[in-house]
């Protein structure tokens, strides 16, 4: 979006209200008592303010706003909305603040002809979809006489991964015709490589491919053991359904870091053992959006 005349609406601050009534008190008394010079002052300051007006809508006006990729995060992390704000004039833009209806907001100024990345930091309550809402982006500069704001809502979204549980021990193993596989931590048949993901552990990670300056991946060995791992909602304990969430979130995460192949039952879904990140993230978004619409 762009931000023009149609867009910005300036009022006022009561810091502006109150040097309003100043004004008015001070052209009484040049008029009660004809002072040359205090009609000089009480105009100078009456013009000053109508500029500072002026600066406020020239502050935002012209800004190109646009919605960037919002990363996942776990329910209690910060949520991080991404904004990039364009300023093709040749003003730098100061103390330009963005919020939300609850308060989150981030202050910063744009350079001149300057494309910058801000980041919004949304606390992520409870898992699910995260949505930013409506925000407002205002500013009281010059001197703070003049309050110039927009609203802007863009169609992003967080999606929130259940809060892991504390470290549990990983259900046993189940029986299989074979085909699975668990890539066991110290196997001696290397299966391949695959990019590091946060939570890898620095052994696996191939330290020679980084010297080559290529890009940062980390080992994986296989070994047949016709075994596969399944993380199953009907085998856990009775429990409430979002600590059962929380459970399974944690033994996504660990069987992904020790390399195992794992699979996940849901009273709605399931998905067949594997081990890669596209699999995980998979998982960690059916633990996340279920039970709700929009799954």
């Amino acid at each position: 979006m762009e931000l023009n005349q149609r867009r910005i609406y300036i009022l006022p601050t009561r810091q502006g209200l109150g040097f309003g009534f100043v004004l008015i008190l001070m052209l009484l008394g040049d008029i009660n008592y004809n002072l040359s010079l205090g009609y000089v002052l009480t105009f100078l300051l009456a013009t000053a303010s109508g500029l500072s007006m002026l600066h406020a809508f020239r502050n935002m006006a012209q800004l190109e706003i646009r919605a960037g990729h919002v990363e996942p995060v776990f329910a209690g992390e910060q949520a991080y909305f991404v904004f990039y704000f364009n300023n093709p004039g040749m003003l730098t833009r100061h103390q330009i603040h963005l919020h939300d209806d609850e308060n989150h907001h981030t202050v910063f100024d744009l350079p001149a002809q300057c494309h910058t990345e801000i980041h919004l930091a949304i606390p992520a309550i409870k898992r699910g979809w995260l949505d930013s809402e409506r925000l407002t982006l205002y500013t009281d500069f010059p001197f703070g006489l003049f309050h110039a704001w927009t609203y802007i809502h863009f169609d992003v979204r967080c999606l929130v991964y259940p809060k892991p549980a504390e470290p549990h021990p990983l259900p046993l193993v189940s029986a299989d015709n074979g085909n699975g596989k668990l890539l066991a931590k110290g196997d001696e048949d290397f299966s391949g490589l695959r990019n590091y993901v946060a939570g890898d552990a620095l052994p696996r990670i191939a330290w020679k491919t980084l010297a080559r300056e290529q890009s940062l991946q980390v080992k994986q060995f296989a070994a047949l053991q016709g075994h596969t791992l399944w993380l199953d909602w009907v085998q856990l304990p009775a429990i409430a359904p979002e600590r059962k969430l929380e459970l399974l979130t944690r033994w996504v995460l660990d069987s992904d870091t020790q390399g195992l192949a794992y699979g996940l039952r849901l009273p709605n879904s399931e998905i067949q053992p594997q081990n890669n990140p596209a699999h995980r993230t998979e998982c960690l978004r059916r633990l996340a959006l279920f039970g709700t619409s929009t799954q």
